[in-house]
């Protein structure tokens, strides 16, 4: 072999042992900008991730909130206070409290009932007396009011007595069943009130009461001695 064919092959040798090193860092330094630039995306990405996530939650939460307003009943104190006034036991139903009803119609009509009852007593009564104390001997519905074949000649002031004392009870106890059904009204319409303003009342968890020892002071001899006993303290969280 001459030395005008050894001279390519030197020169080739030489170029490929001047470049290979380069071509080696080169392969090096390229992948490092990659993996540093991956975490940094991967990391952008899951800031925007989280930040959606919140929001998601966030909206959920918020409709949770509004079904359970929409889904629970409060009921208007003054719709339930007029209600009440123009219909017995109307407050009650609007409250949905229906338990309650059974309670106010049945004042109601025990009311009635008294009022009824002392009403035609105080009538009979009252007839009774002014057909004994008068003058016509036919006019006795007083006999009504006494045993079968009772006998009262001789004895008409002291039943006319009777029966005037007869009569202003009765008056007395119809008064009496007129002011307890204006009581249950009024009863009513201030429990149907009552109720629906207390509806939105706050009974939680945290209302509670203890009961806890403590020293309790009793005489405070001076600025630095003072004298305690022992006792029982009770705290109410509200």
């Amino acid at each position: 072999m001459t030395f005008r064919h050894t001279l390519p092959i030197l020169f080739a040798s030489l170029f490929w042992l001047g470049f290979s090193p380069v071509l080696r860092a080169q392969e090096e330094v390229l992948p490092v900008p990659e993996q540093r630039s991956v975490p940094q995306i991967i990391e952008d990405s899951l800031v925007i991730d989280t930040a959606a996530i919140y929001a998601v939650t966030d909206n959920i939460l918020a409709q949770q909130r509004q079904q359970s307003k929409q889904t629970t009943f409060q009921p208007d104190p003054i719709r339930a206070l007029w209600l009440g006034l123009v219909i017995p036991g109307a407050g009650q139903f609007y409250n949905r409290k229906y338990w309650k009803l059974p309670i106010v119609y049945g004042g109601f009509l025990g009311c009635v009932y008294a009022l009824t009852w002392n009403s035609k007593m105080l009538q009979d009564y009252s007839q009774a007396y002014l057909d004994i104390v008068d003058s016509d001997p036919n006019t006795k519905s007083y006999e009504k009011m006494l045993p079968p074949r009772y006998d009262i000649t001789g004895k008409e002031g002291r039943f006319a007595g009777i029966f005037k004392s007869k009569k202003d009870t009765f008056r007395r106890f119809r008064d009496l069943s007129l002011f307890a059904f204006g009581g249950v009204y009024l009863l009513s319409v201030i429990d149907a009130y009552v109720d629906a303003e207390l509806s939105t009342f706050d009974i939680s968890r945290d209302l509670s009461l203890h009961f806890q020892p403590t020293m309790i002071e009793m005489e405070r001899i001076d600025i630095h001695h003072r004298r305690t006993t022992p006792g029982i303290q009770c705290v109410l969280n509200f």
